[in-house]
């Protein structure tokens, strides 16, 4: 067992661990947002987030609403929920995430099963300290399209790729979105109050509907 412990976060990683301990876990957790669990043949990280990522992970989420509204996109987002598939022996819970593409075969859905229902279009990760467990591979495995991740200062959009994930200059969910403008408003949040980055953002995604750079 490996400990992991910085002002932002505590994480700790099991090795050999099997998938029922993995299960086990989830299951005595209950319905409680902290820890959160990832699992990739064997490796089980568990993780408290802090503060700091909650917040960030929190106005990237409000951000993909505000864009996705004022750009006449669903996007329907499922938060933290749990993604797992046995068969593959892997299993993740992103700080957050969305359906663009697949949104109306989820939306409403009380369940997600991966292997019936397809993985989420997007995936928000942010990665304050480095992770002990890198969930890039798990989501590539389980087929992940697109992921922004945020290191706790600026923020990078990764795709999908043959060979994995790569970094690009453009969401392709909402393509008028880059790295450099997601850590723009992740970094306005700091400064501003709610309502004054709000309509800030809004007035952005209006004025940029529609572009790609």
């Amino acid at each position: 067992m490996e400990t992991v412990k910085s002002p932002a976060e505590q994480k700790v990683i099991l090795h050999n661990a099997s998938w029922e301990t993995y299960e086990r876990l989830m299951d005595e957790r209950g319905d409680r947002r902290v820890p959160r669990f990832t699992y990739d043949r064997g490796e089980l990280e568990i993780m408290s987030p802090s503060t700091e990522r909650e917040s960030i992970a929190c106005f990237l989420e409000l951000l993909v609403a505000l864009v996705a509204g004022e750009t006449d996109v669903n996007a329907y987002g499922v938060g933290s929920t749990t993604f797992k598939r046995e068969d593959l022996e892997r299993g993740f819970e992103p700080d957050a995430c969305f359906y663009v593409q697949n949104e109306e075969r989820i939306r409403g859905k009380p369940r997600i099963e991966l292997g019936i229902d397809p993985p989420p279009d997007l995936v928000i990760e942010v990665d304050i300290t480095s992770p002990s467990l890198s969930k890039f591979s798990v989501c590539a495995r389980i087929g992940v399209p697109e992921i922004w991740r945020h290191d706790g200062e600026r923020a990078s959009v990764f795709v999908l790729r043959e060979g994995g994930y790569a970094e690009v200059a453009m969401s392709e969910v909402l393509p008028s979105l880059s790295g450099p403008v997601l850590s723009r408003f992740v970094e306005e949040s700091r400064s501003l109050g709610s309502a004054a980055w709000i309509r800030e953002v809004r007035g952005w995604a209006r004025s940029n509907a529609g572009a790609s750079g």
